[in-house]
């Protein structure tokens, strides 16, 4: 799949702007803060409708308006796509493919799929399990729109039973409706367990060798799902799990009265990544976090492909400088094939010299 044409309204720092692009590499040139990186980031938002830099859509717009306005030209799935977003201040977004308003934001991913890399991924392998948890999410809404649906599901509940938690002491009643939110919330929950277990089953198979290849075979990458403790296989049918999902609230009910907080259920769960048999977040050097950060994004890559029958875009942004000559000649040999965007500050003698260049500056694409 490629993206052949973009045009931005207000979006960011760009006050308008229009491009066409090569179906292979396309370097984006610049200095920092001049627009490089929301390029890739608007570029993301057209397949999923979400930001890694931006919790909210009003944070996208430029400051001064109330709306902005994205517009992809896609090829995907042997066909010609026209992907829109408008952005509304203190509204709801609006998003199209083909004229059609899209119901849900999922919607996207079934006809465009991007993944990105960039230099906060480097702390992949380092932070915390939210990091771990947000990548596997966002890789699989694409690929998977009843798990985007059951995910936005989940966070609602979680915001709601969250609250009753927090000021059932001062309103008793609210007590009433916590069965209720922790029934659907196992339910809801065992959905999501079962989709991010097969996804990292497969995903353990692909990023090994990427490590190794990575490494010159030096190092042995391996990758586990880390869920709810009750649950004894995450890949058993939703019924299953959503038993051994509700013994685990009942046993921590009253410790989460306590905390007022919610102590059990997915959005707790981790993956686990091991070099040589040992914790990469603990032990990990500097150099190994970004190969095995690297890894995970280009196995999905190859993941995707194997789902889909085509590569998705593949968003570098200002990576390659944070690697040496051998980590940077093993990435751009690695991705060839597919449509690629590649951020950096300056013309560097490994990037291809095939495709399009592009120099932004002051949110100016030229």
């Amino acid at each position: 799949m490629t993206l052949n044409r973009l045009e931005l309204d207000f979006f960011r720092n760009y006050l308008h702007a229009e491009a066409a692009f090569s179906p292979g590499v396309n370097v984006i040139l610049g200095e920092n803060a001049q627009g490089k990186t929301n390029l890739l980031e608007a570029v993301a938002y057209l397949s999923g409708a979400g930001s890694h830099r931006a919790r909210y859509d009003r944070e996208l717009i430029q400051f001064g308006v109330d709306h902005a306005f994205l517009k992809g030209e896609v090829f995907s799935r042997e066909r010609n796509f026209v992907l829109e977003a408008k952005l509304h201040r203190g509204a709801r977004r609006d998003l199209f493919s083909n004229g059609v308003r899209l119901k849900r934001s999922a919607e996207l991913g079934e006809v465009f799929n991007t993944i990105l890399f960039c230099p906060e991924d480097l702390s992949l392998i380092r932070s915390g399990a939210a990091e771990r948890r947000g990548f596997l999410d966002d890789a699989i809404c694409q690929l998977r729109p009843k798990y985007a649906a059951a995910v936005a599901e989940y966070r609602k509940l979680y915001e709601e039973k969250t609250r009753i938690l927090r000021d059932w002491e001062e309103k008793p009643s609210l007590l009433d409706t916590l069965d209720d939110f922790n029934l659907r919330m196992a339910q809801v929950g065992a959905v999501i367990i079962r989709y991010r277990a097969h996804f990292v089953r497969r995903l353990a198979q692909m990023t090994p060798p990427i490590q190794a290849d990575f490494s010159g075979g030096r190092e042995t990458l391996s990758l586990r799902y880390e869920t709810v403790s009750t649950v004894t296989d995450p890949e058993a049918g939703s019924k299953d799990i959503l038993e051994e999902l509700l013994q685990h609230q009942q046993s921590h009910r009253q410790a989460e009265l306590d905390a007022r907080q919610c102590l059990s259920g997915p959005h707790k769960d981790d993956l686990v990544v091991e070099i040589d048999g040992k914790s990469a977040k603990q032990y990990a050097s500097q150099g190994q976090t970004r190969t095995a950060a690297l890894s995970l994004k280009l196995a999905c890559r190859e993941l995707f492909r194997e789902d889909t029958g085509e590569w998705p875009v593949l968003l570098l942004d200002d990576v390659l400088s944070e690697l040496d000559t051998r980590r940077q000649s093993f990435v751009l040999e690695r991705i060839d094939g597919g449509q690629v965007f590649i951020s950096c500050c300056e013309e560097d003698k490994g990037i291809p010299n095939s495709g399009k260049r592009f120099l932004v500056k002051d949110g100016k694409l030229g």
